[in-house]
């Protein structure tokens, strides 16, 4: 039988085999050849889709199947999902005995999820359940979300950014905000044209932004195209301005997130204090971030270990977890 926790984010799509650990990290693009009919035809995925994101030849389309973390596109998600499911279990039989935990935003509505559990169902597999992201990614960092004790987490990625709080088997408040990973790209991509007068494609928009994370010297070499001439165009950038065109967007999911403080009880409050807050998600490597978050929290914040597929790892834990899934499943 065939096990996967799958994490179907907006930037990337994470699957975790119980028995392999992680058998797929790659994009979440999906390259189709439109032939005139109402369905096209799935040429590639992933990676290899990903980079044909702004150079597709004729008659073909880079598509990314989700946003803000829920389908948008229902014939499209099936059409990913079951190019994902068949890339890792490739014979029928395999799919038609899987059972897979998937990952949802924990403020997706019963209409997104039902949408996405559709699409499971129609990708072939038989026995599929949705798990709020923060939980399953707080499983995957060692987190035991039936303890009686009070734990919060913060998830940001591309689509979404939630902090959840949670106690034995139960939520006990949580936000939601739809500003994350891909409005930072975004305000790069718009800070280079209209400033710099340089304009490149959002996948560089995207790498940059990731540079500016873990880069250790003062500035980064950015390679793209003048406004004006139309002609290849070689900037060097500080790294603190790239820091500072993301703030205003950190800020307003900081102030967003934080609000979920007023909702916790005294008792719940003092947990959070003594374990502190638990940080994943793609966008988490933001620099500086991390301290800002404590910063408005008054808490000390963690960066998990493995913050870009604890979502999907903690998923695949959940199959052999039958009180977890009952207490946080959603089918």
């Amino acid at each position: 039988m065939v096990e996967l926790g799958i994490d179907l984010g907006t930037a990337n799509t994470v699957v975790c085999d119980t028995g392999q650990g992680v058998v797929f990290d790659e994009p979440s693009v999906l390259l189709m050849r439109r032939n005139g009919a109402r369905r096209g035809r799935v040429v590639t995925l992933g990676q290899h889709a990903s980079e044909l994101v702004g150079r597709t030849p004729a008659g073909m389309t880079a598509i990314r199947p989700l946003q803000d973390g829920v389908i948008t596109d229902l014939e499209t998600a099936r059409a990913y999902l079951r190019a994902v499911v068949r890339r890792i279990a490739q014979h029928p039989w395999q799919r038609s005995r899987s059972r897979v935990v998937i990952g949802v935003p924990g403020g997706a509505t019963d209409l997104e999820q039902r949408a996405l559990l559709e699409a499971a169902d129609e990708a072939g597999i038989s026995r599929a359940t949705a798990l709020d992201e923060p939980i399953a990614g707080a499983v995957g960092c060692g987190i035991d979300p039936l303890e009686r004790r009070v734990h919060m987490v913060i998830d940001v990625g591309g689509g979404t950014a939630e902090v959840t709080a949670f106690c034995y088997g139960g939520v006990l408040t949580s936000r939601s905000c739809r500003v994350a990973g891909d409005e930072m790209t975004l305000a790069v991509y718009r800070h280079l044209r209209e400033e710099h007068e340089l304009i490149v494609a959002e996948q560089t928009a995207e790498e940059i932004k990731i540079r500016a994370g873990v880069e250790t010297g003062p500035s980064l070499v950015v390679q793209g195209r003048d406004a004006g001439s139309g002609r290849p165009r070689v900037l060097t950038l500080p790294v603190a301005e790239i820091t500072d065109v993301i703030r205003p967007l950190t800020d307003t999911i900081i102030q967003t997130l934080a609000a979920c403080l007023d909702d916790l009880p005294a008792q719940a409050t003092a947990d959070v204090l003594a374990d502190g807050i638990l940080l994943f998600g793609g966008a988490a490597l933001t620099r500086g971030f991390s301290e800002n978050l404590e910063q408005a929290f008054g808490f000390p914040i963690t960066l998990a270990a493995n913050p870009l597929t604890c979502v999907a790892e903690g998923a695949a834990q959940c199959l052999r977890s039958p009180d977890l899934l009952a207490a946080y499943g959603r089918s």
